[in-house]
């Protein structure tokens, strides 16, 4: 965000003090020092005036004049205490009454309480005392200026604010760590975004967030730095958001893991609430920890993905989440879809008992165990150069249509066609013929279920399935059966 800084000063020496360390100030854009109190105003009735005649001629309509005029006005106002001919506290009144999209600064050598109330009544947002310190006329500028943008898109004075929230809110949470939450979360966007969608990338696990490592990013800017800001405009946001070359919108975790406890609650429902005014998708990468912030959004999301994978440890994990949830009154059981990643046809927990022992929904389309295919592009943090023939890919661009994140329907189609759907091997599955046996070739004639040789009456080919009902009796995992902690 560039913050335009026009400051009124009449004494020289002080004018050439404040010019100075205005120009070291980042992403600053100060203007020439006006003398006295008579050249501020004009000045920035000139600059309305100038917005104001700038949207006429553009075709503009009446309503919009003003818009265009607050935008023209400078964010910041400093105002020396020895400005004349208008007493300090009376011209910070003046610019308040007429100008109140602007903020107003006083530089003054008396930083008392008393003055400090009486500034703060004329309408001042900010006191700097003489000698100026670069720090804290950082400080109170900057505070100027966001205060400033966000009385800015209250007016509706920033013709790029967007008018609410609109696009799709998902979060990926694991239900422990290690189970594949960034993966997931990482395809998806790019599943999304492949399908034309605006997407941004939010990185809510705030103390040990890989999403940058996943994309091969390095960047300064994190969630962070939107935590302290009350009112998010889009030029603050875009100065947050780094634009990965994938088209993907990249809002990162903090490289000081510390650092995560200043995004509170407030904080992520604000973050959220402006990424979903600008992007049609928004993904939120919410770790395996529930804290403060990653809660918000999974209360907000229009949808919660618990991730696990199909062991014990992990569906046990799993409930704990769903019922902690529950507790904090963050989310329902039933409103959660658990993704079930690695998922193999051995796997004694299949996704039936997930789904009973959580209480949640379980996606349709199950994610297969492939490391192998994942290894290189995890090694070389480039998730967005996986192979679109890798079968873990195709399993969660399947998923991706099953959200409603992309709108291919024959990624959409999931179970109700299994050729559309990826197996768990990797292999195509073959047709059935009408009236033959799986695997008989499909002689003609043959009655459905029956083996030539296995007697008469219908039966499994190849005996009874290990795990089935039909199994010599109950195992520690049958989905028919209670499922039981410890």
């Amino acid at each position: 965000m560039t913050i335009r800084i026009l400051p009124a000063i009449g004494d020289p020496d002080a004018a050439r003090a404040v010019s100075s360390l205005l120009h070291q100030l980042p992403d600053a854009e100060p203007a020439t020092a006006v003398a006295d109190s008579a050249a501020l105003l004009h000045a920035l009735a000139g600059a309305a005036a100038q917005g104001a005649a700038g949207a006429a001629a553009a075709g503009a309509p009446p309503a919009a004049g003003q818009p265009s005029a607050v935008e023209a006005l400078p964010e910041v106002v400093l105002v020396h205490e020895r400005i004349g001919p208008t007493p300090a506290l009376e011209l910070i009144r003046e610019v308040a009454l007429r100008f109140p999209a602007v903020g107003v600064v006083l530089i003054t050598t008396d930083a008392g309480p008393a003055l400090f109330s009486a500034a703060m009544d004329a309408g001042a947002r900010g006191i700097v005392g003489m000698p100026l310190g670069y720090d804290e006329l950082v400080a109170r500028v900057q505070a100027a200026a966001q205060w400033s943008a966000g009385v800015r898109v209250h007016l509706g004075g920033s013709p790029e604010a967007a008018p609410g929230p609109a696009g799709t809110l998902v979060t990926v949470t694991g239900a422990k760590g290690g189970v594949g939450t960034t993966v997931t979360a990482v395809q998806l966007a790019l599943a999304a975004r492949a399908a034309g969608r605006s997407v941004a990338l939010v990185d809510l696990d705030l103390q040990s967030g890989d999403v940058a490592s996943y994309l091969d990013v390095q960047f300064r800017r994190s969630v962070v730095d939107l935590a302290g800001i009350q009112d998010i405009s889009v030029r603050v946001l875009q100065d947050a958001v780094h634009d990965h070359h994938t088209g993907l919108g990249l809002l990162l975790a903090p490289e000081e893991g510390e650092r995560g406890e200043e995004v509170d609650d407030r904080a992520a429902r604000q973050i959220i609430g402006a990424l979903r005014s600008r992007y049609e998708v928004v993904l939120v990468d919410c770790g395996s920890q529930m804290q403060s912030a990653n809660a918000a959004a999974v209360e907000l999301a229009d949808l919660a993905l618990l991730v696990t994978t199909p062991d014990v440890v992990a569906v046990r994990a799993a409930k704990r989440q769903v019922r902690l949830w529950d507790r904090l009154q963050i989310r329902k059981a039933e409103d959660t879809t658990t993704v079930v990643n690695r998922l193999t046809r051995n796997t004694e927990i299949q996704p039936p008992l997930v789904a009973k022992a959580t209480g949640t929904q379980v996606a349709r389309t199950h994610v297969p165990a492939a490391f192998k295919e994942l290894q290189p592009c995890v090694d070389a943090g480039r998730m967005q150069d996986l192979d679109n023939r890798s079968t873990v890919k195709q399993a969660l661009c399947a998923l991706a249509g099953e959200l409603g994140l992309v709108d291919s329907p024959s990624v959409r189609q999931g179970r109700g066609s299994h050729r559309a759907r990826p197996t768990l091997t990797g292999r195509k599955r073959k047709a059935i013929t009408p009236g033959a046996a799986p695997g008989s070739g499909g002689v003609p004639g043959q009655a459905s279920g029956s083996v030539p040789g296995a007697g008469p009456g219908p039966g499994p080919r190849f005996g009874v399935r290990r795990g089935s009902a039909a199994a010599a009796g109950p195992g520690p995992f049958d989905p028919s059966g209670p499922y039981e902690e410890g």
